[in-house]
């Protein structure tokens, strides 16, 4: 077949293809997005999304189990998610292969921490490749299934940020033919993990992991890139890019396979050479296990251990030099900081919890963006549905007086992810925090992915929609109101009540997200400003609306100018405006 440029997700999804898999399954989370997204490309895959990664996991147990090939996608904090079952699949081991694909995000370009997930790969006793580039994400996800048939265990194949998302030259191959065909078939010893069975599988996942082991010292995975001098590298990932670039003299072993480690191997290579580095993103992952054999490295000394590597990175730190970034342009470029879009539903809402002077704790999603300024309006934000139960333990903590400013506020996907038990026992204990769901529709923040709440699959075709107020009712909540999110005056006035009711209590914010291309028709006639009206009060630029510009120079105090590219007629500053500046531009000309 002739060569494509994929990304590293793209190519993880060719791999699945070619194995034979039948289900893929994921909740989406940057960088890990796009592999699901592009498995529901082949007609042959099922693919979907599930409200959580724990879920996702399950279903493709599930596939496993009727022993079908599976693909289960997610960001690293996902797997936090999906930790409990992961931990007694690696005990049942498979009937077909099942291959955990987890997207890790060094420098945090879309996360709340760095967590390595390699170290879930030890924990849970299962073998793990380390991905290098689009070729090997390919070539990995086919080994993936291969092993973990071989050797009766889920497998882990890992990204970074910069393989999910970078695009390099691969050469696809042609579908299996011998994947296993799905089947009913029984074996409750091995699937029934009560204790006399979890500790005969618990002895088996040992003697695995050692035979694995052995066998990956004689694969290609893990090579040895021979060079003459005194010089050695262990690397693997991306960090391998990296030291071949900055060390193109050194000896280098190149680990594909990052757990189990290949024991003799690396002794074999250590030997020869009088200094070893062992390169490596996040944690001394490899370095520890090297050292643990008794073997002298340079590593996490003088590496960082926050942060994504680069070529710079790697130099510097070698040669105990600075790392000062290259900064190719001429022009001191302002700051860009992250922004909700023009006309989005969630501005309204935290412009008013600000106004109402509520502790907000948030969560993630588009709406965390409540945290920048202007808006200043988000407290706390955790982890996913973290806001629901933080905001229940505040209130049950606080003295009298302060209870009625504690409002969790989380998004219709992050609700349905895991915000429903934390609403449970908010009801269950009687906390008397009021929730506000931010229903824009979508899974808006990793590129409006489809969710039961949405209405819609992964395919964008119809599907049964989980009714929002109806669940929150079915739990208990007593006072669930809906409101509209661009109506300030509304938006503020039902917050309050709720604010002061002592009970549990949900406001549902009903807008679409406005870049939901089903919703075109939310957009309306863009906003104009009146220079004669204007009073240069600044009022407008409390919300934090990127299509509002000030312009110092115009008038006797400057003035608003509305872009009329950005502008899609929401209204709210036309609500905040005190002077009637705000006018629709058909009542006159374009202002920009």
């Amino acid at each position: 077949m002739s060569k494509e440029i994929l990304s590293g997700n793209e190519a993880i999804a060719r791999g699945a293809f070619e194995s034979g898999v039948k289900l893929a399954v994921a909740y989406p989370g940057t960088p890990s997005t796009e592999i699901v997204e592009n498995a529901s490309r082949y007609r042959e895959i099922d693919s979907s999304w599930a409200p959580n990664e724990k879920v996702a996991l399950e279903v493709a147990i599930g596939a496993c189990l009727g022993g079908a090939r599976s693909l289960v996608a997610m960001k690293h904090v996902g797997v936090n998610v999906a930790a409990d079952p992961l931990f007694t699949m690696s005990y049942t081991g498979v009937r077909a292969g099942l291959v955990l694909a987890v997207a890790d995000d060094p420098e945090l370009h879309s996360s709340q921490n760095e967590q390595d997930s390699r170290h879930y790969a030890r924990a849970a006793k299962m073998p793990m490749f380390d991905i290098a580039d689009s070729q090997e994400a390919l070539e990995f996800t086919r080994l993936a299934y291969t092993l973990s048939e071989q050797f009766d265990t889920p497998v882990f194949v890992r990204t970074t940020t910069r393989i999910a998302h970078s695009k390099s030259i691969v050469e696809p191959g042609q579908p299996c033919s011998d994947a296993p065909q799905p089947s009913l078939k029984r074996d409750a010893a091995k699937f029934v993990m009560l204790p006399s069975n979890a500790r005969r599988r618990h002895d088996v996942v040992e003697k695995n992991l050692q035979r694995l082991a052995q066998w990956a010292c004689s694969q290609p995975f893990n090579r040895v890139e021979d060079n003459d001098g005194d010089v050695g590298v262990i690397t693997a990932g991306v960090a391998y890019q990296y030291a071949r670039e900055v060390l193109p003299e050194a000896a280098v072993l190149k680990l594909g396979l990052v757990y189990p480690l290949p024991v003799e191997l690396v002794r074999d290579f250590a030997r020869r050479y009088k200094t070893i580095y062992v390169i490596e993103e996040l944690e001394p992952f490899i370095e520890e296990q090297v050292r643990a054999l008794g073997i002298e490295v340079v590593g996490k000394d003088k590496l960082p251990i926050c942060g994504e590597l680069t070529p710079g990175r790697v130099k510097a730190a070698l040669c105990d030099e600075q790392f000062t970034p290259a900064h190719n342009c001429a022009i001191d470029l302002p700051n860009r900081p992250p922004n909700m879009c023009p006309g989005c539903p969630h501005r309204g809402v935290f412009y008013t919890l600000k106004k109402l002077k509520a502790f907000v704790t948030g969560d993630i999603g588009c709406y965390t963006l409540g945290f920048m300024p202007p808006l200043s309006a988000m407290d706390s934000c955790i982890c996913m549905g973290a806001s629901v139960g933080n905001a229940s333990g505040l209130n049950r903590v606080l003295p009298e007086q302060e209870k009625q400013q504690v409002v969790g506020v989380i998004g219709d996907s992050t609700f349905l992810h895991t915000g429903i038990n934390g609403l449970m026992d908010m009801v269950y204990t009687n906390a008397t925090a009021t929730l506000v769901i931010l229903d824009n529709h979508i899974t808006a923040m990793t590129g409006r992915q489809e969710n039961p709440g949405s209405g819609f699959d992964i395919h964008g075709q119809p599907s049964r929609k989980v009714d929002l107020e109806q669940l929150c009712r079915s739990v208990g909540v007593k006072h669930v109101r809906n409101v509209n999110p661009w109506d300030l005056a509304e938006v503020y006035r039902v917050i309050k009540e709720e604010m002061e009711r002592p009970e549990p209590s949900v406001v549902i914010t009903r807008g679409p997200c406005i870049l939901i291309k089903r919703d075109v028709g939310q957009r309306k006639t863009p906003l104009q400003v009146s220079a004669d009206k204007c009073s240069g009060c600044r009022a407008c630029l409390n919300i934090g609306c990127p299509a509002i510009e000030w312009h110092p120079e115009a008038g006797e105090r400057g003035q608003a100018v509305v872009s009329q590219l950005l502008c899609v007629g929401c209204g709210i500053c036309e609500q905040l405006c005190k002077f009637d500046a705000f006018e629709l531009v058909s009542k006159g000309g374009n202002n920009e």
